[in-house]
């Protein structure tokens, strides 16, 4: 922040010295930032590393934001079909230049080599889109530069990756956000404030679910044997970086790595962030220095990650909370129906439920309020005061930390104890034994050999 406040300090000395050596020379007026532009002092320049399609929709997003340019994009990949996933439609270098030359008039520098674009002094901070295994190295890039850094969920791959990162960036003093974007939302903060006002008294039991599974992605439970060739445009050596090596199977990437434990981490890695977000801050669960977490799985092998499964987190109570059991469901596994909701009302695929010793508050879907159930109880509560702050938005609230403006909603402070939660889950899942974890040690100590799932494995030569 120090180095970008200096670039930016230096650039207005730059504008207002050659006003005054050249007073009468005609200045265009977006130039000195005229009413609905923003000067060029102000702008942040950000770069993004991973232009597939979640990298795209940051972009996109992005683009709404006065005071941002894209100043670079990096990606080994130059076109792929994403019409598989929501994201609809092709993504890679291409598609993102095109759409930066579209919204600027004309195209912005682009990469293979991430390390190359963070050399560049005009980029103030970063956005990271890449798959799982590739984000802890890159991150530790973007932080070993000073730059602000923006990382879609999970943080990283694995828990020791996670605590590296976070503690990287701590040190760092960088502007740091998770893409978890619920967390800048206004459900989140009502789930906070009405358990904090006792709205369900003591919340007992929590369950989280969403419809997904590893077999969105895959059919298979096991490596392919077949070699098809790398399709033209595609780096394949530079996407494994830095697991071991294997050949290219369009099984893997550009699309389907989530699935892998090598390349992602899993379902729970993917939607956990989000959904199990309301419990870890309503519940202060970044205060449990140890707690239990088991779990059980359909369709779990070495290589390719659960088509189902159940995780249990057991966690002790801390402060005035008691203790509480926390129950994750993916691939269509459901929690039991609540004796509160009305007749004739289904529970919808995605949401997360608390249960407390005086009622139950239950929130579904994506952008959905949180409801205290039955909707008779919902209308009779009498709503506590709104105490926490609000967030503009979650790329918004980043940039204006960027900025020197604040901090994040979700800085790394936060989101790394929130993936590492998470990802325990994953750890349980292939250690196939309930785990007693000392999360402040990063220690499992009932299961010694689980601890090999806490850390990642790298190839020959790599290392955090």
């Amino acid at each position: 922040m120090n180095d970008q406040r200096r670039r930016q300090v230096t650039r207005r000395g730059f504008l207002g010295g050659a006003a005054a050596a050249a007073a009468f020379t005609i200045v265009p007026r977006h130039v000195l930032g005229a009413a609905g532009t923003t000067p060029p002092s102000e702008k942040v320049n950000v770069a993004i590393i991973g232009t597939g399609g979640q990298g795209i929709v940051n972009m996109k997003q992005l683009f709404q934001e006065r005071d941002v340019r894209i100043a670079g994009l990096c990606d080994i990949n130059a076109e792929s079909d994403y019409s598989m996933f929501y994201y609809g439609g092709t993504a890679g270098l291409k598609p993102a230049l095109e759409l930066v030359r579209q919204q600027y008039g004309q195209p912005c520098p682009t990469y293979h080599d991430y390390n190359e674009m963070l050399d560049k002094k005009d980029i103030d901070a970063v956005l990271v889109a890449t798959p799982d295994h590739s984000h802890a190295v890159i991150c530790l890039a973007v932080i070993g530069k000073g730059k602000g850094l923006y990382c879609e969920k999970p943080l990283c791959r694995t828990v020791q990756e996670t605590r590296v990162v976070t503690e990287a960036a701590r040190k760092a003093g960088v502007a740091t956000q998770l893409g978890n974007f619920g967390h800048s939302s206004e459900d989140i903060r009502l789930y906070c404030e009405w358990i904090w006002d006792g709205a369900i008294g003591d919340v007992q039991e929590v369950h989280a679910w969403t419809s997904t599974g590893a077999r969105r992605w895959t059919d298979l439970t096991a490596r392919p044997k077949d070699t098809p060739p790398v399709p033209a445009g595609f780096d394949w050596e530079r996407w494994l970086d830095p697991v071991p090596p294997r050949p290219y199977h369009p099984d893997y990437a550009p699309v389907r790595w989530r699935s892998w434990w090598q390349f992602g981490s899993g379902t729970i890695g993917d939607f956990a962030c989000h959904h199990l977000d309301p419990a870890f801050w309503a519940l202060k669960l970044d205060q449990v220095d140890r707690y239990q977490v088991e779990a059980s799985s359909y369709g779990t092998t070495e290589e390719v990650c659960p088509a189902a499964s159940l995780i249990y987190y057991h966690i002790p109570a801390r402060g005035n909370m008691p203790s509480v059991r926390i129950t994750w469901y993916e691939g269509g596994l459901m929690p039991p129906r609540p004796v509160e909701l009305e007749a004739g009302r289904s529970v919808e695929e995605n949401g997360i439920m608390f249960i407390g010793t005086k009622g139950t508050i239950l929130g579904e879907g994506w952008g959905r309020s949180p409801r205290i159930i039955p909707e008779t109880k919902m209308r009779a509560y009498k709503r506590p005061a709104k105490t926490l702050p609000r967030v503009a938005g979650h790329h918004r609230n980043w940039l204006d930390a960027v900025k020197g403006k604040g901090r994040p909603s979700t800085h790394f402070d936060y989101a790394g104890p929130l993936t590492e939660f998470c990802l325990m889950g994953n750890v349980a899942l292939r250690a196939g034994t309930k785990l007693d974890y000392d999360a402040k040690a990063m220690k499992i100590l009932n299961a010694a050999e689980a601890n090999e799932f806490v850390t990642p494995h790298y190839r020959e030569g790599r290392t955090l």
